[in-house]
C-alpha cells in the first residue's frame, strides 16, 4: 500500500470510531505500530485534527469531515453482499433502513459500479427471524440506544426461571441466535441473555449512565478474559 493510501485509510479508520489504538490501526493496515505513530504525526503536522497519544488511543476532533467519497465496484459489491446476508437477521426497522440506505448509495454510483453491485450473485434467505423476534430485537435495540433499564423474565439453559433488572449494553448475533449483553443488577455482574429465552420484557422509565466497571468496554474486557462461553452466561 502506498503511503498516501495508508494515510487516507488511517483518517477513515479514526473518524469512524470513538477511539482507535495504534495496535488496532497497525493490525488493520498490516504495518508496525511505529509506522502508525509516524503516519499520525505526519497527519497532525498537515493539519488533520487527530487528538490522543501513543499508548492511549486516537480520535478525530469534532467537526472534521472529508468530501463525499465514491465507492469502487468491489466496495459496492461488498455492501450489497453484507446487506443481503444481514437483512434476514435484523429487526424490521433496521432491515428497512438498511435497504433504503443501500438504494441511496446505488443511486449515486457510476453506471458500471451500480450494475456490478446489483448483479452480484450472492443471496441469503429472508426468513431468518419471525415477527415476534424482530419486534423484540427492535425493543432491545431502542432501550440500549436510549439507555433505559429492562426488566426481564428469563429462562436459562437449565430451565430455571428468574426475573432480572438489566442495563442493556449491546445485542450480539452468534449465527443461530441473538443475545442481549448487559449489566445484571441481580447478579451484580455482566451477563448475556439469549433473546429467544426471554419470556417477557418491560422497558423501564429509569435510565442509566456509564459507571466505571459497568460499561460496554468493561464488559468486552471481562468476556475476553473469561473462560466461560459468553453466549451461556446468564
Amino acid at each position: 500500500m502506498r503511503r498516501a493510501d495508508r494515510l487516507f485509510q488511517i483518517v477513515q479508520l479514526i473518524r469512524g470510531r470513538r477511539l482507535s489504538t495504534a495496535e488496532f490501526l497497525s493490525q488493520r493496515l498490516e504495518v508496525s505500530a511505529r509506522t502508525v505513530y509516524r503516519d499520525i504525526a505526519a497527519l497532525q503536522q498537515q493539519g488533520v485534527p487527530i487528538e490522543g497519544e501513543a499508548g492511549v488511543g486516537y480520535r478525530m476532533r469534532a467537526g472534521f469531515d472529508l468530501p463525499p467519497l465514491m465507492f469502487s465496484k468491489d466496495e459496492a459489491q461488498a455492501l450489497v453482499a453484507a446487506l443481503r446476508l444481514a437483512q434476514g437477521q435484523l429487526d424490521s426497522v433496521l432491515a428497512r433502513q438498511a435497504e433504503e440506505a443501500m438504494s441511496k448509495i446505488l443511486a449515486v454510483l457510476p453506471a458500471p459500479a451500480r450494475a456490478a453491485a446489483e448483479s452480484l450473485a450472492v443471496f441469503a434467505p429472508l426468513t431468518g427471524l419471525d415477527e415476534a423476534m424482530r419486534e423484540r430485537l427492535a425493543r432491545l435495540r431502542e432501550a440500549t440506544e436510549n439507555r433505559h433499564k429492562l426488566r426481564l423474565d428469563y429462562l436459562d439453559l437449565a430451565g430455571t426461571a428468574s426475573q432480572r433488572t438489566v442495563r442493556p449494553l449491546a445485542c450480539y448475533f452468534w449465527g443461530p441466535s441473538w443475545t442481549l449483553a448487559g449489566w445484571c443488577e441481580v447478579r451484580g455482574d455482566f451477563r448475556n441473555f439469549r433473546v429467544d429465552r426471554i419470556q417477557s420484557l418491560q422497558v423501564l422509565d429509569e435510565r442509566f449512565r456509564d459507571e466505571p466497571g459497568k460499561t460496554l468496554a468493561d464488559m468486552r474486557r471481562a468476556f475476553e478474559q473469561s473462560d466461560t462461553p459468553s453466549t451461556d452466561r446468564a
